[in-house]
């Protein structure tokens, strides 16, 4: 699930969030080090952000300081039931992603947490949104073309991602159900080897995060036919959704927010909310993000709650409708 080292912004009032007082109500926090657990190894998309936003919530929240830490196993489940159980005082925050809060329930039989009930959404960070990206020899321009050719060709296409149950994996079974067309699976282990072996033609699509797949776009080793958002994006300007090539109102897009043990309180929460929402509506971090193929998407605590739930239950759909389990 990666920004490979690398929704537009919503009307959310945000005039109307900024009179939120501080937290009055714990006049000692932080009291100590804030812990931001990442449950992915170094240099990935989730740890990129982890990071971007502990550095600089650290200038706007004065205490002892934010650090970052690295806990993979378990495609991300063992972090992420190690914070489920954290004191909820504030202290201990997680960088959640898609994968581990809304794809896990569904690709694993047993999953040591509830997304919804385990957690409190504190912040929406960003969003990636996924390429569709062909092998320049497909003989399609458009995607209108590309579903006419892959319905007059079914099963004899084949479409790379980096891992079974990957992110990539899921949004484009998702394409193919949506789009009514029957295609191949091939993962990879890894985003890279899965978008070298499209440039060298032995699979013909993937539906992957924009950083993997733009540049060789751009040099014509891929061609992209669209982008997977509501919306065009800022930093590709010119590439059409995927909606305005007659997909209505398909998105397929990995999210990134903070979220912390439930019960944590509401104050709390609430300055975490703000002062984060204020660095997602500065131009500079804004167009950090943006060179990372990233979307800045400030939201209430409560409409990224909305935000997993409903996620859990479109998602839980695609999975189960293609049998995706998660590979081992």
């Amino acid at each position: 699930m990666t920004l490979d080292r690398r929704s537009l912004l919503t009307g959310l009032g945000l005039a109307g969030m900024s009179s939120i007082a501080p937290a009055r109500a714990q006049p000692t926090w932080p009291s100590r080090i804030i812990r931001v657990v990442v449950p992915f190894t170094p240099g990935g998309s989730t740890d990129v952000l982890a990071r971007l936003i502990a550095a600089k919530l650290e200038q706007l929240i004065p205490g002892k300081g934010f650090v970052i830490e690295n806990r993979p196993g378990a495609g991300g489940m063992t972090a992420s039931a190690q914070v489920a159980k954290a004191e909820p005082d504030g202290h201990t925050l997680m960088m959640g992603h898609i994968g581990t809060l809304a794809f896990a329930p569904s690709l694993y039989a047993h999953v040591p947490y509830d997304p919804v009930t385990d957690f409190q959404p504190v912040a929406m960070v960003a969003m990636v949104p996924n390429i569709l990206a062909i092998n320049p020899q497909l003989p399609v321009k458009n995607l209108p073309e590309f579903i006419a050719y892959a319905r007059a060709n079914p099963g004899k296409l084949n479409y790379s991602s980096g891992g079974q149950g990957s992110a990539a994996h899921i949004a484009a079974a998702y394409l193919s159900y949506r789009a009514g067309i029957e295609a191949v699976h091939v993962p990879y282990r890894g985003t890279s080897p899965s978008v070298n072996d499209l440039v060298a033609g032995n699979v013909q699509f993937t539906l992957t995060g924009g950083p993997a797949v733009l540049p060789l776009a751009e040099g014509g080793q891929l061609r992209a036919l669209g982008i997977a958002s509501r919306a065009r994006a800022g930093f590709v300007p010119d590439l059409p959704t995927l909606v305005e090539g007659g997909l209505a109102d398909f998105e397929a897009v990995q999210w990134y927010g903070l979220v912390a043990p439930a019960g944590t309180p509401a104050p709390i929460v609430a300055r975490l909310n703000r002062e984060t929402n204020v660095l997602l509506t500065q131009p500079e971090f804004v167009a950090a993000l943006a060179r990372d193929g990233a979307i800045a998407r400030p939201e209430t605590p409560e409409n990224f709650g909305k935000l997993i739930g409903s996620e859990l239950a479109l998602w839980r759909d695609v999975i189960t409708r293609a049998g995706i389990r998660a590979a081992g």
